[in-house]
């Protein structure tokens, strides 16, 4: 089982910056694609971005791009996503996820572990 904690969510004004943490146990982090969701209020949860094992791929939702960016220190067992500019509708709870490339899932956006989620609040 890994445990994904995220880190590093607040309140922030239109425009500003935050940087996501998401720190994952075990040993066999380099092996996922790690990604982050995020859910606004009302709303169905939204892929965010995603990072392949070695950190040399990334995709982001059209919503973010330009804007945000992940990025993962397998060293380390985290990944990040930094977020610049950010709008209010940017506010939502924002999840981390990883991927065993060994596990497939039928549910969960394709996603095999998640964290409990860190709260961005975007004020106009």
């Amino acid at each position: 089982q890994v445990t994904l904690v995220e880190s590093g969510g607040g309140s922030v004004q239109a425009g500003g910056s935050l940087r996501l943490s998401c720190a994952a146990s075990g040993r066999t982090f380099s092996r996922y694609a790690m990604a982050w969701f995020r859910q606004a209020p009302g709303e169905e949860r939204e892929f965010v971005a995603t990072i392949n094992w070695s950190g040399g791929s990334t995709y982001y939702a059209d919503s973010v791009k330009g804007r945000f960016t992940i990025s993962r220190d397998n060293a380390k067992n985290t990944v990040y996503l930094q977020m610049n500019s950010l709008k209010p509708e940017d506010t939502a709870v924002y999840y981390c996820a990883a991927d065993d490339p060994l596990i497939i899932a039928s549910s969960d956006d394709g996603m095999d572990y998640w964290g409990k989620g860190t709260l961005v609040t975007v004020s106009l």
